[in-house]
């Protein structure tokens, strides 16, 4: 008498590999453009909500030193104080950092401004003034 043994093998064949390789390319091609969609609004997002907490801290700024800071004192007179300023109070903003915009540029401060009493902006990403979507310039006076 001789004992047999029968294996069983488990696991995948090719083919159920690469079927299961096309559907996650098709899935991904599907739902990938609009996950990086969703990635682009969500900095531009980010880039009005920062210049709304830049434009709050200019506001107490201005309350306590009676006007706003010049454009040669910039951004920078909300965490430093400026020489001269006896009634700076600051810093005006809680991390005492100016923030890079969500593409990595400074933020655009001019006084006295153009659109409004200043002008803060960000020139979006491809850093150049206009353009549309991604690229637009989101800007603190409309």
């Amino acid at each position: 008498m001789s004992k047999r043994t029968k294996y069983t093998q488990s696991g995948f064949t090719l083919l159920e590999i690469l079927v299961v390789l096309v559907i996650l390319g098709l899935l991904a091609g599907l739902v990938g453009p609009r996950v990086l969609k969703h990635l682009d609004s969500s900095k531009t997002k980010t880039a009005m909500l920062q210049i709304q907490e830049l434009g709050a801290a200019l506001d107490l700024y201005r309350l306590e030193v009676g006007r706003y800071p010049d454009s040669e004192q910039g951004l920078d007179a909300l965490i430093n104080q400026p020489e001269g300023i006896s009634s700076w109070n600051g810093p005006y903003l809680k991390k005492k950092v100016i923030r890079l915009d969500p593409w990595g540029q400074s933020y655009h401060y001019k006084f006295p401004g153009e659109f409004g009493e200043y002008d803060l902006f960000s020139l979006g990403a491809d850093n150049n003034e206009g353009g549309d979507s991604e690229n637009a310039d989101i800007v603190s006076w409309k």
